[in-house]
């Protein structure tokens, strides 16, 4: 497939994501990689078909002895730049096997799959999480839709009042401040919430740590990152959304979610955070998976012009 985008930076892991020693299998733009992180956290990514007979890398193992990646049909070994290793550690003089060139900064692993730049890695998440302690990722998905329904849901300030009115308890959402700035744009959001049932409670325990009243901060680096920045009872929630094109109707989705609070949080808390956050993924996922073919809409709603700026980033790209 053509790639979707071409330039644009992604954000294809968390090195929290990867394990030590362990082969991963991702997915950028139709092609297949496999991504490791060896025990001194250096980060290397390989096409994922062995060059010999194609058999699928991540499905073979570590060797940490001489850093490289077997091959599971016949143990090849290849190190990170895709070289052929041998059982005495000599190296082949050229690569055999293509590598996927990553950059990562501090625990963030990025990629620009091998083509040439045309953003520069953003900054956002190193800046709005300065002081913040980071708690994990969650909504881990390959959500069965194009990028471009993927992104717009992020700024669709419409939709939660419907896509998350149960379990959330959502009635309205406003947005009160709109700045677009090219690839960067901010928005300022309110949005009411009904009093939530002892049951409900139960339901979803993060209902607890909502206000009646949520005003979130969002900033967005089209198009990988929609970031929110939430005041809730346990301290301020910083949460990043993050997007990459695995194949023409596959759209990969994960969210970094970091902690700023001056209060002794344990481990459940942070569970339900997490939990909450995978549930929002969920249920934008299940619609975008769902929408019929686009048609020309015969409604208008109001602040509509955050997503009509996006669409028309994607399609001028």
């Amino acid at each position: 497939m053509n790639s979707i985008l071409p330039g644009a930076p992604w954000l294809i892991a968390h090195k929290s994501m990867l394990g030590i020693n362990r082969p991963n299998k991702i997915t950028l733009n139709g092609q297949d990689y496999v991504l490791w992180q060896n025990s001194q956290k250096e980060i290397f990514a390989l096409e994922n078909s062995c060059p010999h007979m194609q058999a699928p890398l991540s499905n073979g193992w570590m060797c940490q002895k001489r850093n490289t990646i077997a091959c599971p049909f016949h143990a090849l070994e290849f190190d990170g730049q895709g070289r052929l290793v041998d059982q005495d550690g000599q190296i082949s003089s050229r690569p055999v096997a293509n590598s996927l060139s990553c950059i990562a900064i501090g625990d963030l692993i990025w990629t620009y799959g091998n083509l040439e730049p045309k953003l520069p890695i953003p900054d956002l998440i190193s800046r709005l999480t300065e002081g913040f302690e980071f708690i994990g990722v969650t909504g881990v998905r390959s959500i069965q839709a194009n990028l471009l329904d993927s992104i717009l849901i992020n700024y669709d300030f419409n939709h939660p009042p419907g896509t998350h009115r149960e379990p959330f308890k959502l009635i309205a959402s406003e947005v009160k401040e709109y700045q677009p700035n090219s690839y960067y744009t901010k928005v300022m959001q309110e949005t009411r919430t009904n009093e939530p049932t002892f049951k409900e409670l139960l339901r979803n325990p993060a209902l607890l740590f909502s206000p009646k009243v949520i005003t979130n901060s969002f900033e967005y680096a089209f198009p990988s990152i929609t970031s929110i920045l939430q005041n809730t009872a346990v301290g301020k929630v910083a949460q990043f959304f993050m997007l990459y094109p695995e194949q023409e109707k596959s759209t990969k989705s994960f969210v970094l979610v970091y902690l700023q609070t001056s209060n002794l949080i344990v481990p459940y808390v942070k569970r339900t955070i997490l939990k909450a956050l995978d549930l929002v993924i969920e249920q934008d996922a299940g619609t975008v998976e769902t929408l019929y073919p686009r048609q020309e809409p015969k409604i208008r709603l109001p602040q509509e012009e955050v997503m009509f700026h996006a669409a028309k980033l994607y399609h001028e790209w």
